[in-house]
């Protein structure tokens, strides 16, 4: 699934659209930007007049992502007006619905940085930085919760850390479960539908917040 991009003019849609799907496939060092300009049906010198460097392509693919990531999963934790069980429930289902829609993006993720690990800066201003602001109210939740023994004592940092890794295992790890499907599992599909439910059960079962 491409994003929106903020709704940007339409031949920087374009090029966005077409540096996501090389950056993706072929990695930052693989990428080139006269596939990308030919991609978008535009030529190279337009698109260095949007976007001057590839470097800064690639990053604002990166961000976008990041951006929507943090949007769906510590936007739905922090959402006002509901119950933290709903809310978790709603981060974790939306995290691993963003997957679905974007299987190759932890792969990409993990091998961009480690081959250029300075790139965390990339995560650690944008998602990170939304995460430090959120995780301090959301440990204050629990601790006031576990207080009255409505929920077991946990550390935000480490339940932030157990959503992504369990969400996230279903991609990185997608050769070995598509290698499993017709043994274990019926399809590939079947698999995603099961695991977002128990990783959903998971969480809250940790939090002692399960129905």
């Amino acid at each position: 699934m491409m994003e929106d991009f903020n709704r940007p003019s339409d031949t920087e849609t374009l090029i966005l659209r077409a540096a996501e799907k090389e950056f993706l496939e072929k990695g930052y060092s693989g990428a080139r930007t006269s596939v990308i300009a030919e991609a978008a049906g535009v030529t190279h010198a337009m698109l260095h007049y949007y976007f001057r460097t590839k470097e800064r392509l690639f990053d604002k693919i990166v961000a976008g992502k990041m951006d929507k990531l943090g949007e769906l999963l510590l936007g739905a934790i922090n959402k006002p007006g509901l119950p933290l069980k709903d809310r978790i429930r709603q981060g974790i289902e939306n995290h691993f619905d963003f997957l679905v829609a974007n299987p190759d993006l932890p792969r990409f993720i993990i091998n961009e940085l480690a081959e250029h690990p300075k790139r965390i800066e990339l995560i650690r201003n944008g998602l990170l930085k939304k995460a430090y602001v959120l995780l301090a109210g959301i440990q204050e939740e629990i601790d006031m919760l576990a207080a009255e023994n409505d929920c077991e004592s946990v550390d935000a940092r480490m339940l932030l850390v157990d959503i992504v890794s369990l969400n996230i295992f279903s991609f990185v790890a997608a050769p070995i479960v598509r290698g499993m499907a017709g043994s274990l599992f019926d399809d590939y599909e079947t698999f995603l539908r099961l695991r977002r439910s128990e990783n959903v059960r998971t969480i809250l079962g940790k939090l002692r917040l399960a129905d």
